[in-house]
């Protein structure tokens, strides 16, 4: 009888020093693995490279604006590559298209339209690259962005300026000529369609 239950001592013994065994495991697996909030998210790196190519051209301009959207807003969850065409007289509309790529690996078509200052009499196109945050699913982007006042930021041939809505923060880059019309007024509406009503 002394003998079974010594055995049954061990067995729970055992049973417990698995079980810490196992819970250690388990919580140092936890701290080892990146949270999801940094795994669904691009490095900067990893921008300024996408970026880069996207443009064709390397600035310090653009990796200014690139480090600063970094340090105000965190890791982007997604990104916008597309191409916009402008026109005013002091003040007119922009037009532009893209595709919206996520880290997460869901991609849609872009279109939007809205209002802009700060360019002279004429018409210009550019591209534009445009960091996203938050963005829960990309039919999320289809919405009405206002922009955010005072927000333009210029340095080297790079501008950034920022649009935020229900916690998302969209962030267009663009470079040279196409930065004439960077400053957004009122809002700039995401589409899933092309259309040519600003409103």
């Amino acid at each position: 009888m002394q003998d079974f239950k010594e055995t049954m001592d061990r067995r729970g013994s055992l049973l417990q020093l698995g079980g810490l065994f196992v819970a250690l495991a388990g919580a140092g697996h936890a701290l080892a693995a990146p949270s999801e909030g940094e795994d669904g998210a691009y490095d900067e790196d990893s921008i300024l490279k996408a970026a880069t190519d996207f443009f064709g051209d390397s600035t310090e301009g653009l990796a200014r604006v690139i480090e600063k959207a970094f340090k105000e807003q965190g890791r982007p969850n997604a990104f916008i590559k597309g191409e916009e065409v402008g026109a005013a007289l002091s003040v007119g509309l922009r037009y532009g298209e893209g595709r919206l790529q996520m880290k997460s690996g869901g991609s849609a078509p872009v279109f939007w339209a809205g209002p802009s200052i700060g360019f002279d009499a004429g018409v210009n196109a550019s591209k534009v690259f445009t960091l996203v945050y938050h963005l829960p699913k990309p039919a999320a982007i289809y919405q009405r962005f206002p922009g955010v006042d005072g927000s333009l930021y210029y340095v080297g041939g790079a501008g950034i300026n920022y649009q935020r809505l229900k916690g998302i923060t969209l962030a267009p880059i663009r470079l040279g000529v196409g930065l004439r019309a960077g400053a957004s007024v009122g809002y700039v509406h995401y589409r899933s369609q092309k259309s040519y009503n600003p409103f």
